[in-house]
């Protein structure tokens, strides 16, 4: 079911093929080093690089964990996926083929070849959330003094904009790229150290060589395997972001409900919002992107969990990685993708924001006129009670918010009707504005 959240070049990525050349490249890599500190002719080490190939089908054959791929007569499956792979590369050498895989263990290849998978991810993901950062900063310059209500705890509370809530957003995406590249530069470490990481039939040049070839540091210790907290570290990092989405989709859908409808995410042509009522028009990409979010945090706990394995390595680690790793890469570049779109083609209606505004009217100021009294001298505790009494008049009673503010003696003693009326003043409660905006970049 990934394949239905996941684009092509994320796909391409972790392909068995994809995977299989990252080994080889290591392999190929080590034999290299190997030459240039004398410890295997280099001729060897060329007709290596020149010679070796692999096919994927075989390397699935010898393996022997593919139903319906099965060896021909008189072989057996050796059951270790990299012992497979050196088979199929094997059968495309000669006796250059006898310094292959020399000194080393299979995680001194498949580890540091799992980190350039991913890197490759990561740079697509870096790919989508500038785009995505991109369409945040544009919807919100578009819509950088278009009023609306703020809500806490689902209610009225004070005006904001819709600019300013898009600029909490793009603030949000900014941190979870901070996360991402650090999580990348965590991974971005190679091990070439042998069975159990004191490098006992490897000479530790050998690591230093494959990982600067590769861009990568060579890390500082090791066992059999990298240690998983870096793992750990980057799907981690993949979970925040997707929180991050699922929080935006989550206003969205809010905004978009039928009372509020401030908003609405795109509804294309020829789109069906229901088998059954043809006037539906749903917030189906924002209700997928809140359902993959929680798949997402779910590889959270097997990515943490792999961090604890026994000794110098078990393999308790390994087969849930071969699902979490792809996946929690495919549906973040998924669900980037999808929430870019639905950000470009956001339907906004400013008129239903200032007729929701209109519900709370003065109400929404009350802040204002309680910091007012203060400031000429009334205690904050009476200044409360007054403005709060009046309030409750007109939630409870319909009664007129600022004309029972203008006739309380104690705030007509304090403001005159000009001081009352500014605190109802839209431009100056949201005189701020900009200043928000331009620390954005917006």
């Amino acid at each position: 079911m990934i394949e239905r959240y996941s684009f092509p070049e994320m796909r391409a990525v972790w392909s068995a093929q994809n995977k299989f050349a990252k080994w080889l490249e290591v392999e190929l890599l080590v034999a290299e080093a190997l030459g240039e500190i004398g410890e295997i002719p280099r001729e060897a080490a060329q007709a290596l690089r020149k010679n070796a190939r692999f096919d994927a089908e075989r390397i699935e054959q010898l393996e022997g964990l593919v139903p319906g791929k099965l060896l021909p007569p008189g072989e057996q499956p050796v059951r270790h996926d990299l012992l497979a792979f050196l088979k199929s590369v094997s059968e495309s050498l000669g006796d250059e083929a006898r310094y292959l895989h020399l000194g080393i263990t299979s995680y001194d290849i498949e580890d540091t070849a799992l980190v350039l998978l991913l890197r490759e991810s990561c740079e697509i993901l870096e790919k989508d959330l500038d785009a995505l950062c991109d369409a945040v900063r544009e919807r919100a310059g578009e819509h950088k003094y278009t009023p609306m209500m703020g809500r806490t705890h689902g209610v009225h509370a004070e005006p904001i904009t819709f600019g300013v809530k898009l600029a909490v957003w793009l603030a949000a995406l900014q941190r979870g790229k901070e996360r991402l590249l650090q999580a990348k530069e965590s991974i971005s470490h190679g091990k070439i150290s042998g069975a159990v990481g004191v490098y006992g039939n490897v000479d530790p040049r050998v690591e230093e060589i494959v990982c600067a070839r590769l861009g990568l540091k060579p890390a500082a210790a090791s066992t059999q395997i990298l240690q998983r907290d870096r793992h750990a570290h980057y799907v981690c990092a993949l979970a925040l972001m997707a929180g991050s989405l699922e929080q935006f989709a989550t206003e969205i859908r809010n905004l978009q409900r039928t009372d509020i409808l401030e908003v609405e995410e795109p509804f294309r042509a020829g789109q069906r919002g229901s088998s059954a009522m043809p006037h539906k028009r749903n917030p189906i990409a924002c209700e997928t992107i809140t359902s993959l979010a929680r798949v997402m945090r779910s590889y959270v706990i097997p990515a943490v969990e792999a961090i604890a394995t026994w000794h110098e390595r078990d393999i308790t680690n390994s087969a849930a990685e071969r699902i979490v790793l792809p996946d929690s890469n495919m549906l973040a570049d998924y669900m980037m993708r999808r929430f870019t779109e639905v950000v470009k083609g956001l339907q906004v209606y400013p008129e239903r924001m200032r007729e929701n505004m209109a519900r709370t009217g003065p109400l929404a100021f009350s802040e204002a006129v309680l910091v007012a009294l203060m400031r000429k001298g009334m205690s904050r505790e009476t200044a409360y009670s007054t403005v709060q009494r009046h309030a409750m008049a007109a939630w409870e009673q319909g009664a007129d918010f600022v004309a029972g503010l203008s006739a309380d003696p104690g705030v007509n003693s304090r403001l005159s009707r000009e001081e009352l009326a500014a605190c109802f003043d839209l431009k100056h409660h949201l005189r701020q504005v900009d200043r928000i905006l331009e620390r954005m970049g917006i």
